[in-house]
């Protein structure tokens, strides 16, 4: 750089220097109040600062009617269900439970979320299942009815998911392969 160019930038910074020092006394009373305010608000709110992150805090979600609507899945069965205060009945694609679902089995599956709960004859629950045999339709409907209590009610998210209502079950049919029978069935071996 050339001395003419130095004593430019020399001048300059005088005088943005001496505009600063024009403008300190409005921006000093600003900074001062400033410091106050943020003094004041740390004293009144203790410091909660933590490395870890806070917990997600879940909310109600209804519908218009007051229900809660949730999806279940398991195998190749889709369930739609959706709960709301009652007594308890339980309507799976128009028809009573226990007809549609003979089997104790299959009724002690779909009772469990309820029953881990704690919230057994508490809310009407009516579904529409679709797909998959009926062990698989059975799955589904705990799936969602595990899913919609904790939209009703997020506090009994924590005993849903420890009883692993909320986890979805990922095993399906394994797929045919070519040049064997099944999935991992063989056809009969001949030596010759």
């Amino acid at each position: 750089m050339g001395d003419k160019e130095i004593k430019s930038l020399e001048e300059l910074g005088k005088a943005t220097a001496e505009a600063e020092k024009a403008a300190a006394p409005e921006t000093a009373t600003a900074t001062a109040t400033d410091a106050e305010a943020a003094t004041e608000a740390s004293a009144e709110a203790p410091e909660a600062v933590s490395s870890e992150p806070a917990a997600p805090v879940y909310e109600q979600k209804l519908d218009a009617q007051g229900r809660a609507y949730a999806t279940g899945k398991r195998k190749n069965a889709v369930a739609r269900v959706w709960i709301k205060p009652g007594n308890g009945k339980i309507t799976v694609n128009g028809r009573e439970f226990k007809t549609y679902f003979a089997r104790p089995v299959l009724q002690l599956v779909i009772h469990q979320p309820i029953l881990a709960a704690e919230r057994k004859d508490q809310y009407d629950i009516v579904c529409t299942v679709k797909g998959g045999g009926l062990s698989g339709q059975a799955g589904a409907v705990r799936h969602g009815v595990s899913k919609a209590l904790t939209y009703f009610e997020p506090d009994l998210r924590a005993v849903l998911k420890k009883g692993g209502f909320l986890t979805r079950d990922s095993r399906v049919v394994e797929r045919k392969k070519y040049g064997r029978a099944k999935a991992r069935k063989s056809f009969q071996f001949s030596k010759r």
